[in-house]
């Protein structure tokens, strides 16, 4: 993605003709999000200097806190050996930790660095402020409307991704 919308959409204004129906703006402008979200990944990647996996893994464990190599490897849907490359490429590049499971003295859990997560927030946080301010414009009720919609978008995207929705 490369900044630029990447799909051809016709508005509800526009004629149907042959290239199928009209999308509505609100779609195409979810459509837009999407991008710009695939954009914003590309920058934070940029700015932890990693690639796809190890940001999605750092997503993990910053969200979720210290995980084990297996639930990691099950999140990522990547085998357990590929795990270890990921988790080996983050060690060293200082984001991670492997520390001594506290309840499990075989295990091992993948911690997130404190000056990692505040490496990240950086970038994330300032983001996150300006979408709330973007909805903290709206009245209460007007907030709640997009909240609900948007729940509901985020149920029929999940929807699709299942294979049984074929």
């Amino acid at each position: 993605m490369d900044g630029e919308a990447s799909i051809p959409v016709k508005t509800a204004s526009e004629p149907l003709g042959d290239r199928g129906p009209a999308v509505r703006e609100a779609t195409m402008l979810l459509r837009a999000v999407i991008e710009m979200s695939d954009l914003f990944e590309k920058r934070l990647q940029s700015h932890l200097t990693v690639n796809p996996t190890d940001l999605e893994a750092m997503e993990h464990l910053l969200s979720s806190g210290p995980l084990g190599p297996s639930e990691l490897a099950r999140r990522l849907h990547v085998s357990t050996a590929s795990t270890t490359t990921v988790v080996d490429r983050l060690v060293a590049l200082g984001h991670v930790t492997r520390e001594a499971h506290p309840t499990d003295r075989r295990g091992v859990l993948v911690v997130p660095t404190d000056a990692s997560r505040r490496r990240a927030m950086s970038v994330l946080m300032p983001m996150i402020l300006d979408i709330d301010a973007v909805l903290d414009r709206y009245p209460a009720e007007e907030r709640s409307v997009i909240t609900d919609y948007l729940a509901q978008v985020v149920d029929v995207y999940r929807s699709h991704t299942t294979p049984d929705h074929d």
